[in-house]
């Protein structure tokens, strides 16, 4: 760590912590959407009524600490370059206001309790599955595959997309297909959700020399490369209906949303506004909410809303 930073860090050290520091060492947003989608392959992997309230409290609780154990681990290591980037400079860490070894003891503690929480009262695999997924990111991710490559989220967005994987297992004990199609969905999500921040922070990534793809490939090609994965993600979400998972108010949520996604990948591309990065990526985050909020009305109202769907457009619904 440079001299600079370890200054402006000692310089902040006397404040005391409070709750909300530790709080945001969680990422409590990125947290919030994580357990979104842990609670959606909870219901989806029961039958419609009869979903287990213990199970979708205690897996939610297992998994958000697992989720934001990796989060607060993810802030330790990269300390020094978020103190150097706008974007982070004012996390706990870089401020001094949250030591590091107390970040690490609170990490461990939070990840000593999801694996206990789970283990205990959901089962074996869920806890495996929870600690594997935050070791991934905050280890894997985080130290290694960040620093390493431009396709470090390409490489390491499976570690971020298996909670509806981990709701799943928390209900049937096992990995099961429709559980994966949800990870699939995450994970071709992912690319072009974090290249369009990438592109709107590019100058920052590249003040601390981290090769995200906007930094070594240039912009253009991470926009080109957003539009592919855009592509592969429009289908994937397709699968859902073609497997007779979901049915059809699914289906033209799924396509309507991602329409919309096109419309916004097109707009940074070809558009001159300023905003059109950011704009995309914050699309990004509501379309995930969405389309899996999408599956859960599908799940409890697939009979009669796909019925009006089939009247309505005049065609023969799958039984």
């Amino acid at each position: 760590m440079n001299t600079k930073t370890n200054n402006k860090i000692e310089k902040t050290t006397a404040r005391k912590a409070t709750w909300r520091d530790y709080f945001d060492l969680c990422k409590p947003k990125v947290v919030a959407l994580l357990l979104l989608t842990s609670v959606v392959g909870v219901v989806l992997a029961s039958p419609p009524g009869e979903i287990s309230l213990f199970i979708l409290i205690m897996s939610t609780l297992g998994i958000g600490l697992g989720s934001a154990a990796g989060a607060a681990i993810n802030q330790i290591v990269e300390r020094e370059s978020d103190s150097r980037m706008a974007r982070t400079e004012n996390r706990p860490l870089p401020q001094g206001r949250v030591s590091q070894q107390n970040a690490f003891i609170f990490a461990v503690m939070m990840a000593v309790a999801s694996v206990f929480v789970l283990t205990a009262w959901i089962n074996v695999l869920t806890a495996v599955l929870t600690f594997a997924s935050m070791i991934g990111y905050a280890v894997v991710y985080t130290m290694y595959l960040k620093k390493a490559t431009p396709q470090n989220i390409v490489i390491g967005g499976l570690a971020g997309a298996t909670p509806p994987l981990l709701g799943w297992v928390s209900v049937t004990g096992t990995i099961d297909p429709h559980g994966l199609l949800l990870v699939l969905i995450i994970y071709t999500w992912t690319p072009p959700h974090f290249w369009a921040l990438a592109i709107h922070r590019r100058d920052d990534y590249a003040k601390v020399n981290l090769p995200m793809l906007p930094v070594t490939h240039g912009i253009e090609f991470t926009k080109y490369s957003i539009l592919g994965y855009t592509i592969l993600m429009f289908m994937v979400t397709l699968l859902p209906y073609l497997a007779y998972m979901r049915g059809e108010f699914y289906l033209v949520s799924a396509v309507l949303l991602g329409l919309f996604f096109f419309y916004k990948v097109f707009m940074l591309m070809f558009s001159s506004r300023a905003n059109a990065a950011i704009s995309t990526f914050v699309y990004s985050i509501n379309y995930l909410m969405l389309l899996f909020i999408a599956m859960v009305i599908d799940h409890y109202f697939a009979g009669e809303v796909s019925q009006l769907l089939c009247n309505t457009l005049q065609y023969s619904c799958y039984k």
